[in-house]
């Protein structure tokens, strides 16, 4: 059955336009999931005295994406619905500088899983300690592949048959892992910090492609390395969600394939713009010959 088309400006809503709505709508609903999940481990890891920044780096998911909402929306509106007249100069400008606040957010979090990591390598052994047991006084929660429970007399027996065990955050070192937990969370670790780094790299990516059709310029062997660049980055991606899955994070693995269908969309704009261009090229030359 055909979908009719609701008129938005100049713009009709039709099918892809639908699409782009259910792509961003599901991104929110994720959203939320991953506030409830920071909430989670941030009853875990954050104290009365914590600071502001570990608190930042708490949230560093829920900051993140709140960034990459921010930054999905303006790229729509600037590769699909505003035309280059539709804003003044100032408006365009005060565009980039929220969008390069954003990306100075996404940097926050590249901070944040640096420091993740450095903790983690610093684990320190808990001394006279070889049974979780032995800290079911201690306030101190157990952790493995990011499943974060505080330890009692009930369940201190459940986790690990270990009798070595580590503390992985300072200052306040609330959180115990096993070696073979250690293993687990060095991975994911890694896992974040490439996919953050991945992303930024696209959108710096993108950024760099808008400044070239700006000028009017649909292809050219910058134009081409950048675009193969950003495939690249995009099965990087892929890797990840995959390492993702096999632990069992299949939030995780739905969310990205979200975000690599909402960046799809400004895809597919940016290959819209560059056949406009190449169409409005033939037609300035048709004309002038």
């Amino acid at each position: 059955m055909a979908i009719s088309s609701f008129k938005l400006g100049n713009h009709s809503l039709g099918r892809l336009e639908l699409i782009k709505l259910l792509v961003y709508s599901a991104l929110l609903v994720n959203f939320v999931f991953y506030i409830g999940n920071d909430l989670e481990i941030a009853s875990h890891t954050l104290f009365e005295g914590s600071t502001f920044l570990e608190t930042t780096r708490a949230f560093a998911t829920t900051i993140d994406l709140s960034a990459w909402f921010v930054l999905l929306l303006l790229l729509e509106l600037e590769t699909y619905w505003l035309s280059d007249d539709a804003l003044s100069r100032m408006g365009w400008m005060f565009m980039h500088g929220v969008r390069a606040l954003c990306i100075l957010f996404l940097a926050h979090t590249l901070y944040a899983w640096g420091v993740n990591l450095h903790d983690i390598y610093s684990a320190i052994p808990v001394e006279g300690v070889n049974s979780l047991c032995q800290l079911v006084e201690a306030e101190k929660s157990y952790t493995n592949n990011l499943v974060y429970t505080e330890i009692t007399s009930e369940n201190c027996s459940t986790f690990s048959s270990a009798n070595q065990f580590y503390l992985i955050d300072p200052p306040t070192y609330f959180i115990v892992q096993d070696a073979a937990a250690m293993v687990i969370e060095k991975q994911l670790a890694w896992a974040d910090m490439i996919e953050a780094v991945t992303w930024v790299l696209i959108i710096l990516i993108i950024e760099a492609i808008i400044r070239i059709q700006d000028k009017n310029i649909s292809a050219g062997k910058v134009l081409g390395v950048l675009l193969r660049l950003k495939s690249l980055l995009f099965i990087v991606l892929w890797m990840v969600a995959i390492y993702w899955g096999f632990r069992g994070h299949y939030l995780f693995v739905w969310d990205e394939f979200m975000w690599i269908a909402g960046f799809y969309v400004i895809d597919m704009n940016l290959t819209k713009w560059r056949e406009e261009i190449d169409d409005d090229n033939f037609d300035e030359i048709a004309h002038n010959s």
